[in-house]
């Protein structure tokens, strides 16, 4: 080993003896050696073989560094999402050394992020480098309805599809659709959500996407549907739509669209929408410390799995509501336990579907990224590294009642669950 990986590893070992929450067991070169405490709840434990010295050094260049260096196969690991959650655990004492160097690292990493910033075009490229990985592949671990969004799951032993189902109509009832309204869908997805309202609630709906495999397979279902007469599938950016609507919905397209865009983003919306409207947001959100240190950073997902994606916060939201536009939050629903187990079942689909996918010419790195990618997010989703929301927000002349709060989530591993973190509530203050 050279004199550099020796400090890689030292550096390593120093860095992994701080860990907290769980214990990691290493094993490299015929030793072993463990890291951390039983404490937490759960308790976790994780172990890591190491297959090349270069994982260390990998390793110190943060999560991005990491995650290449899992798809290139230096490193493996018996429970991912155990090891995800035990990292998860430490992050608050980072985020407050990140957070007091943000004076000196925000200008450049800020800078650097708007140099590729999400142009028109360079947004038709981040999507199609997730979205058009090939409609065959999301359907292998996605359920009949081909929503790629958080489900919420009603009953223990409900299963994906009705889980996705019951989103659904928690969706059109959170907006009271009624026969005739007009409804805009900013992010098409593959048409489930669209296909839906127009079918189950009578709207009509319009929607839009930048994805050419899923406008492609959202016009083909519609036609299939015979709904050709209540559904129009755009090919458009949020930023070209026009005509004014009843209502609006959005189910997590709002991370793709990046933090410098946020007020595009909402006065696009609140336009776009008649003054008794509503809008029904569902996002991805970090806790807004989290945000302020993460939003201009490369992690692991925004660098190989969503190219330029960002994760707002509420607070952001509400602060760029109040910039930009005259809509007003109404309820907020937490649906962040739902989300872990809907990507535990994607993973469970996924790794059953991967001998038929591996035949049409998805190779093992790719493999690795999406077992790490769905691992990743199931444990941050478990610690609250990162929420899922329902966010309602209604025009200045909206007079409808809200329904009722949406029911404790259903989990069938609740002990895992931290419910002692919750999102920030909705009309936090509006200084930093």
């Amino acid at each position: 080993m050279s004199p550099r990986k020796r400090i890689a590893r030292r550096a390593v070992h120093a860095l992994l003896d701080g860990t907290r929450g769980g214990t990691i067991e290493l094993h490299e070169d015929g030793a072993v050696r463990m890291f951390g405490t039983p404490t937490g709840f759960p308790p976790l434990h994780a172990r890591i073989d190491v297959h090349d010295p270069a994982f260390h050094t990998a390793l110190l260049s943060g999560g991005a560094g990491a995650g290449r260096a899992y798809m290139d196969g230096l490193w493996d690991c018996d429970d991912l999402v155990a090891l995800v959650r035990i990292a998860a655990r430490a992050m608050p004492a980072l985020d407050r050394w990140r957070e007091r160097l943000l004076p000196l690292t925000a200008p450049w990493q800020q800078t650097a992020w708007r140099l590729r910033a999400n142009t028109r075009d360079r947004a038709r490229e981040r999507i199609a480098a997730h979205y058009d990985l090939g409609n065959t592949l999301f359907s292998r671990f996605l359920d009949e309805t081909m929503m790629y969004s958080s489900a919420i799951f009603e009953r223990p032993d409900a299963t994906l599809h009705e889980a996705q189902l019951t989103k659904l109509d928690r969706i059109c009832q959170r907006l009271q659709l009624t026969p005739g309204e007009r409804l805009l869908e900013i992010g098409t997805g593959w048409g489930g959500l669209a296909l839906h309202a127009a079918q189950h609630y009578g709207a009509h709906v319009t929607t839009t996407t930048i994805s050419r495999e899923q406008h492609a397979h959202a016009s083909a279902a519609v036609h299939a549907a015979g709904l050709e007469d209540r559904v129009t599938v755009l090919l458009q950016d949020y930023r070209d739509l026009g005509g004014r609507y009843d209502k609006l919905v959005s189910v997590e397209m709002i991370e793709a669209v990046g933090w410098e865009h946020l007020d595009t983003y909402f006065g696009a919306c609140s336009k776009l929408l008649e003054p008794h409207g509503a809008m029904l947001l569902q996002a991805i959100v970090h806790p807004h410390r989290v945000f302020r240190v993460e939003k201009a950073a490369t992690g692991f997902i925004n660098a190989f799995v969503f190219p330029g994606g960002t994760l707002p916060s509420v607070h952001a939201i509400e602060r760029s509501l109040a910039r930009r536009t005259d809509l007003r939050s109404v309820a907020l629903d937490d649906i962040t336990p739902h989300y872990a187990r809907t990507l535990a079942c994607w993973r469970e689909r996924f790794h059953a579907a991967w001998p038929e996918l591996r035949t049409l010419g998805y190779d093992d790195r790719f493999r690795r990224m999406w077992d790490l990618y769905l691992a990743y997010c199931e444990a941050g989703f478990i610690e609250r590294r990162i929420s899922d929301v329902q966010l309602l927000l209604a025009k200045p002349a909206y007079r409808a009642e809200t329904v009722a709060p949406l029911a404790a989530p259903v989990t069938q591993d609740a002990s895992s669950l931290r419910a002692d973190l919750v999102p920030e509530a909705v009309g936090l203050a509006l200084a930093e």
